[in-house]
């Protein structure tokens, strides 16, 4: 079994994004204050955009489509280290979150969506991204609000 939490790298992508949102709400926190009190006003969509949402995405874009577009030969091909299979799901990844987000945070959620991909290909399994995306919507919506 694939023991991913004993991964450096892993724990590197557990703990920076926690340390940067600590750093924001700290010292920059005003533009993010939309999202003061959320997690008591409507705790039943909290659950879902951190556990459900997390959930059904990793299976889509991690489990079907970067497998899928990593099987061809040209997405196997690496650039600066990630597979263009990687940056391709993390592009259709970042264009879904258009319905829901403004477009700059759209965008933004293209890094993260790297690192989940990273993590499925460098464990060769669901279980790691799947984790970080659940902890990394935890960070945004319960500790990020002011």
């Amino acid at each position: 079994m694939n023991l991913f939490w004993r991964d450096r790298q892993f724990l590197a992508a557990f703990i920076v994004p926690l340390l940067v949102i600590l750093y924001i709400r700290l010292f920059g926190a005003g533009a993010f204050a939309t999202f003061a009190g959320f997690h008591q006003s409507q705790p039943g969509r909290l659950f879902g955009l951190v556990l459900m949402w997390p959930v059904m995405e990793e299976v889509v874009f991690r489990g079907v489509l970067q497998p899928a577009i990593s099987d061809l030969p040209w997405g196997r091909q690496r650039l600066a280290g990630v597979s263009v299979g990687n940056v391709i799901t993390s592009l259709l990844f970042a264009a879904s979150h258009l319905f829901t987000h403004l477009p700059y945070w759209s965008a933004l959620v293209f890094l993260p969506s790297l690192v989940f991909g990273y993590f499925r290909e460098r464990h060769d399994s669901l279980f790691s991204p799947l984790f970080l995306h659940v902890l990394y919507n935890f960070y945004y919506y319960l500790v990020l609000p002011v």
